[in-house]
């Protein structure tokens, strides 16, 4: 049995997490508390193994009482439990070391809590399995052979991610020169709005230019687009972004089979995909489509990955060149690109 507390201001919410927790027979809701103070007075006491934590808070809120709990001598992983106006709040606590989120259920009776409890029981099971957090130390990618390469035509490196992936992204796009060859597509699994801070925060600490992706956006070299919350991302014939509401996939959308899939199709053996960690199995039927399309393949190493579903997915189905800790990705993609471009 997962043991789970609940911490929010809210007399309801913490009513209807509870109850809607405690229906899966997995997991149970040991304790609730009002506020950050309440709650890491509890969690030392009653030793949880997840926390849902609001960030908005009387007395010490969410990203203060994050920190605490980040500092304790075996600290519990946590779910933030954000509105749709605190994406920056959002970003900065999955920097600090909070394994993902869920957007707070919003409407009338049932405050939409069913569009959001597959994902929040799966969050719940996952933080708990997850890797602990630890500081990475990322080995720079040394570009001097790449300076003197000519590229002729420059490859597209898709990326697919989810849970501990804004992370990742942060750790291996904001090290890339500024001059790096390669096209860059993003999806990272996240709800709408939030993908528009994760790409303003990486273009902010970026080399090349990082955004979310628009209707029309044209794939080029030094260019990172992440795909927007609640739209799948294909690339066309001639090159430009298609945004889509197709069925979701895997449970979700942005989709990054339906990413992968389409730039093995166009670009073929000039595709690197890359796969970081994450919940689930999404990723590895288009990696599978990259490596028969003469791409080349690399997955995320457990050593490093928070969630390790999507990079054991897509070993399982041998779409793959190379498996490697986060800390040597953006040097082994500069070595492939040199070697392979």
């Amino acid at each position: 049995m997962i043991k789970v507390m609940v911490i929010d201001d809210s007399a309801f919410m913490r009513q209807i997490f509870k109850k809607t927790i405690n229906r899966d027979p997995e997991l149970k809701v040991i304790s609730t508390a009002y506020n950050g103070e309440k709650g890491l007075e509890l969690i030392q006491k009653l030793k949880p193994d997840v926390v849902t934590l609001d960030i908005e808070m009387p007395k010490k809120n969410g990203l203060d009482t994050l920190k605490e709990i980040i500092k304790m001598d075996d600290p519990v992983p946590v779910i933030m439990v954000s509105a749709l106006d605190n994406d920056e709040t959002v970003m900065k606590a999955l920097e600090i070391g909070a394994f993902d989120f869920i957007p707070k259920p919003s409407g009338t009776i049932s405050l939409n809590i069913d569009d959001i409890i597959n994902e929040l029981l799966l969050k719940l099971k996952s933080a708990v399995k997850s890797k602990k957090p630890e500081k990475i130390n990322i080995i720079r990618p040394n570009t001097s052979k790449l300076k003197n390469k000519k590229i002729f035509n420059f490859p597209v490196l898709g990326i697919g991610s989810s849970s501990g992936g804004p992370k990742a992204l942060k750790e291996i796009i904001t090290v890339l020169p500024k001059d790096f060859p390669a096209a860059i597509v993003i999806v990272q699994h996240m709800p709408p709005g939030f993908t528009a801070s994760l790409a303003k925060r990486l273009n902010q600490e970026s080399n090349i230019k990082v955004k979310e992706a628009e209707e029309g956006d044209i794939v080029q070299p030094g260019l990172a687009l992440i795909a927007p919350g609640d739209y799948h991302l294909e690339i066309t014939e001639n090159e430009k972004v298609n945004l889509n509401q197709k069925p979701q996939k895997w449970g979700v959308r942005p989709c990054v089979d339906y990413m992968l899939e389409s730039i093995a199709s166009i670009y073929k053996k000039r595709n690197i995909g890359l796969i970081l960690t994450g919940m689930g199995h999404d990723g590895a039927i288009g990696m599978k489509k990259i490596k028969k399309n003469n791409g080349y393949g690399i997955v995320e190493d457990r050593s490093t990955a928070l969630v390790y579903g999507m990079p054991s997915a897509t070993i399982k189905e041998n779409a793959y060149d190379e498996i490697v800790p986060l800390t040597q990705i953006p040097n082994r993609l500069i070595r492939v690109i040199e070697r392979r471009y």
